[in-house]
């Protein structure tokens, strides 16, 4: 497939996997993300991110971290190929999502959850941009937040951006469908109200 350099992909994962299955799916994750000529952005560090990572350099992919300029979370793992130092959160938060064309996020601790859940309200109120959950960890969390009514669909809060992704056939279909409708120029993100489920 061609790439289009101009794609990015954004990562949310934690540096403690949940599990080998999960780890194998970040692999996943990043290589098809790669082989369909995404830039891959995430934290740069270890654990989830340097699965992705892992698996976006097998395919020959660009991997950059953006982290914080005045803090030192340790070394970035070995497959990154750029790094960006922000002097806010709120700008790396930007650097995430400002030029994402989807948005993957798979399970962690309060950082993944910070920045999925401004994902997730960065697209529903600034722009429209794909967000997949992907994997038994954020498959877990997504059903908490609709059970307790934490994320819910209105009229004005449509969440057909929202897609869950459990496994890699899953991962591979969606990715599938939304390089289709970039070449189609058809919108990859539902524009009105949904299931929520993709």
């Amino acid at each position: 497939m061609k790439r289009e350099i101009s794609l990015k992909a954004t990562f949310f994962g934690g540096v403690v996997p949940a599990s080998e299955a999960e780890q194998a799916l970040a692999y996943d994750i990043g290589r098809g993300l790669a082989e369909a000529g995404f830039i891959l952005q995430h934290g740069g560090y270890n654990g989830l991110m340097e699965d992705a990572a892992r698996g976006a350099a097998s395919a020959g992919g660009e991997i950059f971290a953006v982290t914080l300029a005045d803090v030192n979370w340790g070394d970035f793992n070995p497959y990154v190929s750029q790094s960006f130092r922000l002097p806010k959160m709120g700008d790396r938060i930007h650097q995430f999502l400002d030029e994402a064309d989807v948005v993957v996020a798979m399970g962690g601790g309060v950082g993944t959850l910070h920045e999925l859940t401004a994902a997730i309200w960065y697209a529903g109120n600034i722009r429209l941009v794909p967000v997949w959950l992907a994997g038994a960890t954020a498959l877990r969390l997504s059903a908490f937040l609709r059970s307790e009514r934490w994320l819910f669909e209105t009229p004005t809060r449509p969440l057909g951006f929202l897609k869950e992704i459990p496994d890699t056939a899953a991962f591979s279909h969606a990715l599938s469908e939304l390089t289709e409708h970039r070449r189609s120029g058809v919108p990859s993100v539902a524009t009105a109200p949904s299931n929520g489920r993709g």
